[in-house]
């Protein structure tokens, strides 16, 4: 058996993984028909747009977080327990980049992505999916991070947690994580926030129409929940919510992205 340190590229994983250990996620999942976000895409494509189904995604679930203000929140404390409502939705998106060299999981906050339209969503996910993370400012705090210590690192990463304001602009009110560009159906995770998505990719699949069997696009779409901080019963509500905004999607007017889809 051959042990090697853990490299300081993947140290602020370790770190995050480690302050989620009080979480008491619950997990959610349903198949979302997606026609009618492919048909807009096609029929943006036409007029000279794209946009990504992650960007339609992140836009539909931030919108139906917002009108679901218990599981917009964060809770905070251990001894003093306390429930932190947000006046926005925050969300947090999780990339697959290369750090010095190493593979790691990044992450960026995009601020009031419920308020923002479709195409700046878009704009705001092409900048990070094209953007090299060493050359990008956005991203030296974490360099920053992973060169301390590890006692020193995961101090100094908790206590930027422990405040309201510090846990928003590091793990944002909403978690989106995708795998639906490698042949995954579905996967659960917690990114941190009280909810959390995880989307598969899109494939073909049997659906029945009116009594009829039919193929569509189909994605797996998984929700995992803090139950500290929600029941069951609201996040179902929220994830039926974002499945039948998604199957009733229409791409709403707005100006052209500057980036492709991501």
């Amino acid at each position: 058996m051959t042990l090697r340190p853990l490299v300081r590229q993947r140290r602020h994983t370790y770190y995050f993984l480690r302050s989620i250990r009080r979480f008491s996620p619950v997990f959610l999942d349903t198949e979302v028909d997606m026609t009618r976000v492919q048909q807009a895409r096609a029929e943006a494509r036409a007029g000279g747009l794209r946009y990504s189904a992650v960007a339609a995604v992140v836009h539909t679930a931030a919108r139906a977080l917002a009108a679901h203000p218990r599981a917009n929140a964060t809770l905070h404390g251990v001894l003093r327990p306390r429930i932190d409502s947000h006046d926005r939705v925050d969300v947090k998106v999780v990339m697959d980049k290369h750090l010095d060299g190493e593979r790691v999981v990044l992450s960026a906050v995009l601020p009031g992505a419920d308020l923002a339209d479709l195409a700046e969503i878009q704009d705001r996910l092409a900048h990070y999916r094209d953007g090299d993370p060493d050359l990008m400012p956005e991203f030296a705090p974490v360099k920053r991070l992973q060169r301390l210590p590890v006692p020193l690192g995961a101090l100094l990463f908790g206590r930027a947690l422990s405040s309201p304001a510090g846990r928003r602009r590091i793990m944002g009110t909403l978690a989106v994580s995708s795998l639906g560009h490698r042949p995954v159906d579905g996967f659960h995770s917690v990114g941190g926030t009280t909810v959390t998505l995880g989307l598969g990719r899109i494939t073909e699949r049997p659906v029945v129409r009116d009594g009829r069997v039919e193929i569509a696009p189909v994605m797996r779409l998984n929700l995992a929940f803090d139950h500290r901080v929600v029941d069951g019963a609201e996040a179902a509500d929220l994830l039926a919510d974002i499945k039948s905004a998604l199957e009733e999607f229409k791409a709403p007017d707005g100006p052209r992205p500057a980036g492709g889809p991501a």
